[in-house]
């Protein structure tokens, strides 16, 4: 017979931290996102709204389920730890898309669990994975399988591992034996909150995503909004304030998975990668989350950190894309880039 034990003991040898089993039901906790995108926070992902009820239940995403696996992996590697450790004009990429595309990295070890799954179970099942971009609100049940509870700043919290984790899992019409929910350890602190430069997070456990600095870059394919903008500072793709301050990431856990190491990102001049042409972006994001993001909007984001660089001996490089070579940087002839080319201009005082 198969059990919670052995499936998660199988999770943690295929690469996993942490695996734990929810009750496939209506959780309470998931008929928030109505009331969350009523209030406008999910701004231009429209996708959540054409997914929100599919979302309410996972029985909806596999009709037959009975029990939910969650699995959680910890990205944290040693590259560009802490909080202002980048000199002005260099780029911050956010850790988790340092690596390899998780979205493939954990599809992938999940298919090896089913597979396992398969051959230790007599009898036939239903299962269906689920990474980030299925319609699964995937820390709802992470937090009644054990994993952890979610934080103030809305990322789940591992009490000994931190946040800095992705998370996906299994949907299975198995009946597992189910883990206890993990009790939310936040307490009084409001340090995510705090430290938002942008005032995203308006309330525990609340993100308006339309302020967050990971949707500004990542999920805006127009003009990030001028009163945003100097909030950004040097970031480039996503952002990991709130979870830098976290209490429980001051001395986050660090993995050794080949998956999540990856020639240094984070850090690069912000002026180097704008003159280097549309080709050589591509091999810069190339197999990472990064490629989820156009090269245009790359380019916007440049300018966005060049122009609050300070360094006004830096504009010069701003009317040289591609290194200046003609047809090498098509990507930063497009409206919404040229628009942020000249605010950056200005803001230097070029």
């Amino acid at each position: 017979m198969l059990t919670s034990a052995a499936v998660k003991q199988q999770a943690l040898t295929l690469g996993f931290e942490v695996c734990g089993v929810a009750p496939a039901t209506a959780l309470p906790e998931l008929q928030f996102l109505p009331d969350w995108l009523a209030r406008g926070y999910a701004g231009d992902m429209i996708y959540l709204h054409k997914s929100a009820h599919a979302r309410a239940d996972i029985r909806n995403f596999l009709p037959s389920a009975r029990s939910v696996i969650v699995a959680g992996a910890i990205y944290n590697t040693d590259q560009g730890s802490g909080i202002g450790d980048q000199g002005a004009g260099t780029v911050q990429i956010a850790r988790y898309a340092r690596g390899q595309d998780y979205h493939l990295v954990l599809a992938e070890r999940l298919e090896r669990l089913v597979a396992w799954m398969r051959g230790q179970h007599a009898g036939a099942f239903d299962a269906a994975i689920f990474v980030d971009k299925h319609h699964v609100q995937e820390r709802v049940y992470a937090q009644h399988a054990g994993v952890g509870w979610i934080g103030k700043n809305s990322c789940v919290i591992h009490p000994a591992l931190g946040s800095f984790m992705f998370l996906c899992g299994v949907a299975v019409s198995l009946p597992l034996e189910v883990d206890a929910p993990v009790t939310d350890q936040c307490g009084a602190c409001t340090l995510c909150i705090d430290s938002c430069p942008t005032g995203a997070i308006v309330d525990a456990h609340v993100l308006d995503a339309t302020k967050c600095i990971s949707y500004l870059t990542i999920e805006i394919d127009g003009a990030i909004p001028d009163a945003q903008r100097p909030h950004l500072d040097n970031h480039a793709y996503g952002c990991d304030i709130c979870q830098e301050v976290c209490p429980f990431n001051l001395a986050p856990v660090l993995t050794a998975d080949p998956a999540w190491q990856a020639p240094p990102r984070d850090g690069t001049s912000a002026g180097e990668l704008w003159q280097r042409s549309d080709g050589e972006l591509h091999e810069f994001v190339k197999g990472s989350a990064m490629t989820h993001l156009s090269l245009s909007g790359l380019r916007r984001n440049l300018a966005i950190v060049i122009g609050n660089s300070g360094d006004a001996a830096l504009a010069p490089v701003l009317d040289r894309p591609g290194g200046g070579i003609k047809n090498a940087a098509h990507s930063a002839h497009t409206p919404v880039v040229e628009e942020a080319v000249s605010w950056a201009k200005r803001r230097l005082g070029a």
